[in-house]
């Protein structure tokens, strides 16, 4: 088992998109339960990849190239992490904040929050504040989720948060972000319910936000 997941994380990593859709495939097959091929296979080796970024020791293309394997891998996943009969938990709207076009670290917890049995509005990238609240008004949301990888569009955070508490939906309506340039301090300075370092951490933020066990 721990072979096929090193081999994932190893594929993954290298870029190889068609290798780590048949390994995945391969794994369920085996009967490795779809969250350990997620966290163990291919969350793992992204965490690689965006240290290995960070240090400068691969740069964008290869991220990207990463980033394709990896929704390989997701695509197979999708279909037994979101459990269609189970009754959904809330409804989060999730979205990657204006100016920001990056969502693999976004996608990855809106299909974690459906796993987990959550509703996920996914408003993409590129969102305007407005856009968050329009959603909020059209669907019975608990949670606003916001994500930015650019220190330059941290700032649409602190205006959704802002917009929240304009339209008196503060208590009612959560907010959580994330991203690699956010931190805990920077969520609360700006008002924000909750911080989530990554996607598994995020949801159980949401689950701690919305009251569910």
């Amino acid at each position: 088992m721990m072979d096929i997941l090193a081999r994932i994380s190893k594929s993954l990593i290298a870029g190889e998109e068609e290798k780590v859709g048949e390994l995945t495939d391969a794994a369920i097959t085996q009967g490795v339960p779809p969250k350990q091929i997620l966290d163990e296979g291919l969350i793992a080796a992204m965490a690689v990849v965006g240290d290995r970024f960070k240090a400068h020791e691969i740069f964008l293309p290869d991220v990207l190239l990463a980033a394709k394997a990896m929704y390989a891998g997701m695509d197979r996943l999708r279909p037994l992490l979101v459990t269609q009969d189970l009754p959904t938990r809330g409804t989060v709207v999730l979205g990657s904040v204006q100016g920001d076009l990056h969502d693999i670290g976004k996608n990855l917890v809106g299909i974690m929050l459906k796993g987990a049995g959550f509703e996920v509005i996914d408003l993409g990238n590129d969102v305007a504040p407005e856009k968050f609240l329009e959603a909020v008004e059209q669907h019975r949301v608990q949670v606003i989720g916001m994500s930015a990888l650019l220190t330059t569009t941290m700032p649409v955070m602190k205006t959704v948060v802002e917009m929240v508490k304009e339209k008196g939906l503060t208590g009612r309506v959560k907010v959580i972000v994330g991203g690699a340039p956010v931190d805990a301090d920077f969520a609360r300075r700006i008002d924000a319910d909750a911080y989530g370092f990554d996607a598994a951490n995020a949801v159980e933020k949401v689950k701690s936000l919305t009251g569910v066990s």
